[in-house]
């Protein structure tokens, strides 16, 4: 998913060796001329053709800008020679000589040459949480199905989120990565429905207070032209999320103007639907007027949707449009001043919420309980938590160890010695189950708690050493893996006489020098957290006195070994030390992954090799000041790619064919 991914298969030796023999040939030429002959040499047996190894296909990349493309392959082949885990031991080997070539090009190429660029600009539809924010925000109420009335129930209730598709990740990892989706015909009935529902609502009886803040005055809901044409306005330029001239919305006040009083209620209906079936609702960007083929700065408006969506899902407040009409948004002291209020908002949950649920894969905690109260507790801890470090400035490093953590009373078993803290809660009304909201803590005797990884249920949702070091690996450090081999076996039991461990037992199976190149990256982390039983508690609880005592588990606790040696060298003998080697010697990788999941979200797209010097200055700021999240944000909001952008020529036509874009639109 990010700049520092690092996949472990033969497949990344073959794609860096093509960069061998890089010979002062003319530049757009090198690959076709010098370097796709080697890849025939030494990778197409393995990576080409129909029977591929490790899902890349190298037959594929034909030109010198498809093998530059690939950048993330030159990445994580340049570490895998560095440290010498690549090619493998029964493959032919490259000379020092030949390894310097190929980390001196990497750095030429990608690091040391490379200038930021925004990234060529693609219509990006709201995701569906964003259509349903946004709809609240354009009418000033929510559009919910009928329940009964419950107090932090755990039922949906939005109709918005039970009759849209459930957005699939985009390339970046994170669902408002929407520019490959299509519009379908299904999600367009659906905006249709939604859109009559909310303007039944907007002219019903209950709808009558919004209706007369749109329009400024008391109305039961019948409108004179006038109002109906201070509505249209109203909800346009909400709509188009910019100070709009009535030449955009000319034919819908035409329409109006010419309306019998008599038609005029159906009229006004009908032209607000025009406005929010157009697609300058529900995609992004589409009215940005800014010069083609060139580095633009984008305008106030789009930098306050830009910043908006990232921080809270949801459409810029009066605000930030005053401000963006005004031209005062791009002051950098007033931008500034609106980061840390939207920070300060509610809305800025939606950061723990999206981003957070999506970057660690949250919603697998759904699964680890049949008890809805449970499972509901376990989830909401780590996004409270999150919710937490990104908007009270919290160290980013808190993400790995920290005083404090946020419990219930489903989750206050796994803190004993702390659980006296939590203030008893009182149920509220209502038939339906109950969310119990967390409360913070400090941990004073829950020795084995603290930071983001010791979090029961995001134990819980990986069970075993193998899947709690890949998340850790991937989520944590931003190391990607390949699939494993399809002929991967179950670790053996012992056999008769036999009293092995399970890590002696796994490390027979393991033993395979092709499955070595992962797990010696994930075995050591996953076998850090071997003390954490599969529900997330530790089998080892601190006493009065700090006497210990064993846990009752179906396991053999004085067996465990959590003891480990990282590929880079360091040795720990359990997770705490673990922890303690990610917050110093391994904050680098861990803070750069953090820089790249925050970028990827708020830009909504994959990185490319030209986002890197935005990471690596990013980066360094954070490196340099013990950063915070709150300093994170601020960096990403002003980045190069969150405030200019690179329109083609041809993109009008792109984002009508995207879009799906018809006469309707105006």
């Amino acid at each position: 998913m990010t700049l520092s991914t690092k996949r472990s298969s033969a497949c990344l030796f073959c794609a860096a060796v093509l960069l061998v023999f890089i010979r002062p040939v003319r530049a757009e030429t090198v690959y076709e001329s010098t370097i796709r002959p080697l890849i025939q040499k030494y990778c197409f047996s393995c990576h080409g053709g129909e029977d591929v190894s490790g899902d890349v296909d190298l037959l594929k990349i034909r030109t010198q800008q498809q093998a530059l493309d690939q950048f993330e392959v030159w990445e994580s082949a340049t570490e895998l020679i560095r440290d010498s885990v690549m090619p493998p031991e029964d493959q032919p080997q490259p000379s020092e000589a030949e390894k310097e070539q190929i980390l001196r090009w990497y750095q030429n190429r990608f690091v040391d040459s490379v200038q930021a660029h925004p990234g060529h600009f693609r219509p990006r539809r709201l995701s569906a949480h964003e259509y349903r924010n946004t709809l609240h925000s354009v009418f000033g109420f929510s559009l919910d199905v009928a329940i009964i009335e419950a107090e932090q129930t755990i039922s949906e209730k939005s109709l918005v989120m039970k009759l849209l598709p459930t957005d699939p990740p985009g390339a970046s990892g994170f669902k408002n990565d929407t520019s490959g989706n299509p519009l379908t015909t299904v999600v367009w009935d659906q905006y249709a429905y939604l859109v009559d529902f909310a303007i039944e609502k907007l002219f019903s009886a209950g709808g009558h207070p919004q209706l007369n803040r749109l329009i400024g005055s008391e109305t039961d809901g019948t409108l004179s032209h006038q109002q109906a044409a201070t509505l249209l306005r109203r909800i346009a330029q909400a709509a188009y999320r910019r100070h709009i001239s009535d030449d955009v919305i000319a034919r819908s006040l035409a329409n109006l103007a010419a309306a019998s009083s008599s038609e005029l209620q159906r009229v006004t209906r009908q032209e607000l639907k025009t406005v929010l079936m157009s697609p300058r609702f529900f995609y992004r960007g589409l009215m940005m007027q800014i010069p083609r083929d060139r580095i633009e700065p984008v305008d106030a408006f789009e930098l306050a949707e830009r910043i908006s969506y990232f921080l809270w899902a949801d459409m810029p407040d009066e605000e930030l449009m005053r401000l963006a009409a005004a031209g005062s948004l791009t002051d950098p002291s007033v931008l500034e001043g609106q980061i840390d209020c939207m920070l300060a908002s509610p809305k800025s949950r939606s950061l723990a919420e999206h981003l957070g649920v999506e970057w660690f894969s949250l919603d697998e905690i759904d699964q680890v309980s049949n008890n809805p109260p449970v499972a509901d507790a376990l989830k909401s801890q780590p996004i409270d938590y999150l919710h937490y470090l990104f908007t009270e400035g919290r160290p980013v490093l808190e993400l790995i160890d920290s005083d404090v953590a946020f419990v219930n009373a489903h989750t206050a078993k796994y803190y004993p010695g702390d659980r006296r803290q939590l203030v008893a809660y009182k149920k509220g009304k209502g038939i339906e189950v109950e969310r119990l909201p967390n409360q913070k803590i400090d941990l004073v005797q829950s020795v084995h708690r603290g930071g983001f990884l010791t979090i029961p249920g995001v134990l819980a949702m990986n069970r075993g050493p193998v899947l709690r070091g890949t998340w850790m690996l991937e989520r944590i450090l931003g190391d990607d893996l390949p699939e494993p081999p399809a002929n991967v076996g179950q670790v053996p039991s012992n056999r008769r006489g036999e009293n092995l461990t399970f890590r002696e037992r796994f490390e027979i199976h393991r033993s395979n020098p092709t499955c070595a190149v992962c797990h010696d990256k994930i075995d050591p982390l996953g076998f850090a957290l071997q003390y954490y039983d599969d529900s997330g508690a530790h089998l080892l609880v601190e006493k009065p006195g700090n006497k210990r005592r064993k846990n009752e588990a179906a396991v053999d606790v004085e067996q465990i070994d959590a003891s480990g040696r990282l590929p880079s060298g360091e040795s720990f003998t359990d997770f705490e030390e673990l922890k303690q080697i990610l917050a110093t010697s391994q904050k680098e990788p861990v803070i750069r992954n953090v820089v790249e999941r925050f970028l990827a979200y708020a830009l909504c797209r994959k990185l490319e090799y030209h986002d890197r010097p935005t990471v690596d200055r990013i980066l360094a700021k954070l490196l340099q000041s013990d950063g915070t999240f709150r300093d994170l944000i601020h960096e990403v909001c002003t980045c190069l790619p969150m405030r200019q952008t690179f329109i083609r020529s041809d993109q009008n036509s792109d984002s009508r064919a995207a879009t799906g874009e018809t006469t309707t639109s105006q």
